[in-house]
């Protein structure tokens, strides 16, 4: 019996790569690819795979939240995250949202095929260095979606009042959230702030 795998990620080459590679394994293939979260979730309910790749940076709907739908929908789904970044705070929401694994996208080759096998056995998919990252899992923070706003907008360099015409609060309102969320991240400044949050995955410069 084939192993049947639904990929999806935003970067057609990404796509074609993992089908040439599953394509020289005798016991899988790939029944569908989704360019975005909403279709994969759609693909799923269509073809029901064993296992899905999900790639948790994609348009319309991200990774972590097609994740969870599909698991919502589907207890028996078998979802593999496979992303680029690898802050403890995304492995983090990877799995809470119900993904068996996460995977680097450096380990693209064996290490994927392996991961799939494994899936779809029912077991889940860690390798060392992701489980190292969740050994050193600082307890998460739950900064407010407006304290992560301020947050990303001062890694982009803005200073207090360019965040404040952005955000369309005061000066005095920024500098009031910025105290608030290096007080939660147990930071000094906001440079420090910008850093760990970079290191750990609860903001990402692309966004």
């Amino acid at each position: 019996m084939s192993i049947r795998v639904l990929t999806a990620d935003d970067h057609p080459v990404v796509r074609t790569g993992i089908r040439a590679m599953i394509g020289n394994e005798p016991d899988m293939c790939v029944v569908a690819e989704a360019a975005d979260g909403a279709e994969a979730v759609a693909l799923y309910e269509q073809h029901q795979p064993d296992v899905v790749l999900m790639d948790l940076r994609m348009p319309r709907l991200g990774g972590v939240e097609s994740i969870r739908a599909i698991v919502t929908a589907y207890r028996e789904a078998r979802v593999v995250a496979l992303t680029s970044y690898e802050g403890d705070a995304d492995i983090y929401r990877a799995l809470e949202a119900g993904a068996c694994g996460y995977l680097i996208k450096d380990m693209l080759g064996t290490e994927v095929v392996g991961a799939i096998r494994v899936a779809a056995s029912g077991k889940r998919v860690i390798p060392p260095s992701v489980a190292g990252r969740l050994v050193e899992f600082t307890p998460r923070v739950d900064l407010t979606p407006r304290e992560i706003e301020v947050l990303r907008l001062a890694a982009k360099g803005l200073r207090n009042k360019d965040i404040a015409r952005v955000i369309g609060r005061t000066e005095e309102t920024v500098k009031v959230h910025l105290k608030h969320l290096m007080a939660k991240l147990g930071v000094a400044d906001r440079t420090e702030a910008v850093t760990l949050a970079l290191q750990r995955g609860i903001i990402h410069l692309d966004e």
